[in-house]
């Protein structure tokens, strides 16, 4: 029997119209954040499967997610149906990116033009100054759910995390160059469904948005 995650964005945050690097900063979910995680887990709960196969009985085997605010708070929204409490896992939180955390990528630009070229030149391998890379994010990020799902083998299993990770750990899965990771869009609450069989991947579905185009 497959294993199948479901992993989830956190819903939208305070401030988000602003489109500022959040990275490891413990910025809140906005009341409209909250409105998309109930829309999400009401979407999650159709496309969740019994072993029967019958779409909308399922149950999850746990909730896991970052632990930053703005995942735990999302997760809970979504577990409450089913009784989980949330497991936060530090390991999935955002890239932390340093001195550029709070700022937008025109005042990133703007202030550190040495640093946002070698990003640019070396987006795999460059972090801004107290931050990470994209490789040092796709070690702990992938540890961690090798972990999660090998405690849950043969289950459906939830993970709630950010952006940048879900980019990350979709681009492993995929088997593609991480210098394009972002090629994949992640909408808050966006809904990606990966089945496991053995150690092999299926990406059934990214991007699924409740009330959205693709949802």
């Amino acid at each position: 029997m497959a294993t199948k995650l479901y992993l989830i964005r956190h819903g939208a945050t305070l401030g988000a119209e602003e489109k500022r690097y959040k990275g490891s900063s413990d910025v809140p979910l906005s009341e409209e954040g909250r409105q998309q995680a109930r829309q999400a887990g009401t979407l999650l709960g159709r496309l969740l499967l019994s072993p029967a196969g019958q779409a909308g009985s399922g149950q999850p085997a746990a909730v896991y997610c970052s632990s930053l605010s703005r995942a735990v708070e999302t997760a809970a929204i979504i577990a409450a149906p089913y009784g989980i409490t949330p497991i936060a896992v530090p390991d999935l939180q955002e890239r932390n990116f340093g001195l550029w955390e709070g700022l937008t990528f025109a005042e990133v630009r703007r202030q550190y033009p040495a640093d946002f070229s070698a990003w640019i030149d070396n987006p795999l391998d460059f972090s801004p100054s107290g931050g990470e890379s994209t490789r040092e994010v796709s070690r702990r990020v992938w540890e961690a759910i090798a972990k999660i799902l090998a405690d849950h083998q043969g289950g459906q299993v939830i993970a709630v995390a950010h952006g940048g990770v879900n980019r990350v750990l979709l681009g492993l899965l995929l088997g593609m160059p991480l210098e394009n990771i972002f090629r994949i869009e992640q909408d808050f609450t966006a809904i990606n469904i990966v089945e496991f069989y053995d150690t092999f991947p299926i990406v059934r579905a990214m991007n699924l948005i409740a009330g959205g185009i693709y949802g």
